[in-house]
């Protein structure tokens, strides 16, 4: 079994994957926009009792880049459903402190902090942020004592 974080976005899925994979050198593995989606697979009708769920062509219906191995995963919300995450992060636990500062500068530039990168008793860097696109990020560069417990 595997864990993968999927984000919800409101309409810039795609430009948030691009500057993701371009961070983090990722590997985009889908890109596939609800104009993709074949129209045998598009709902007839909405289910009884709700409205119909706008599916703007240009939108992605789900993306999926890989980094070192591990999927992150998301998707355009259909118009008119989107929410803020909350309660959540994507964490991304980095060996080396200088790797840890270029990410957590450049994933956060245009976003708000929550916690500046800084030492910490359990890590060599550590902070805190939303993104310009709205997702919740916490970088970790664990100290030594606590390396083994980051993975």
């Amino acid at each position: 079994m595997r864990l993968n974080p999927y984000l919800s976005f409101d309409g810039n899925c795609r430009e948030a994957f691009e500057f993701y994979a371009s961070v983090l050198g990722g590997r985009m593995m889908a890109m596939l926009s609800y104009a993709d989606m074949p129209a045998d697979a598009q709902p007839a009708k909405p289910a009884e009792g709700c409205s119909p769920m706008p599916m703007p062509l240009d939108k992605i219906m789900h993306a999926c880049m890989e980094v070192d191995g591990v999927l992150l995963m998301g998707g355009d919300a259909p118009a008119g459903m989107y929410q803020k995450p909350a309660g959540t992060n994507v964490t991304l636990n980095i060996e080396e402190p200088a790797e840890a500062e270029r990410i957590y500068a450049a994933l956060s530039k245009g976003g708000s902090i929550t916690m500046p990168l800084g030492e910490t008793f359990w890590a060599k860097r550590f902070g805190m942020f939303t993104d310009r696109y709205g997702t919740p990020w916490m970088i970790n560069c664990a100290a030594e004592a606590y390396a083994s417990q980051a993975a």
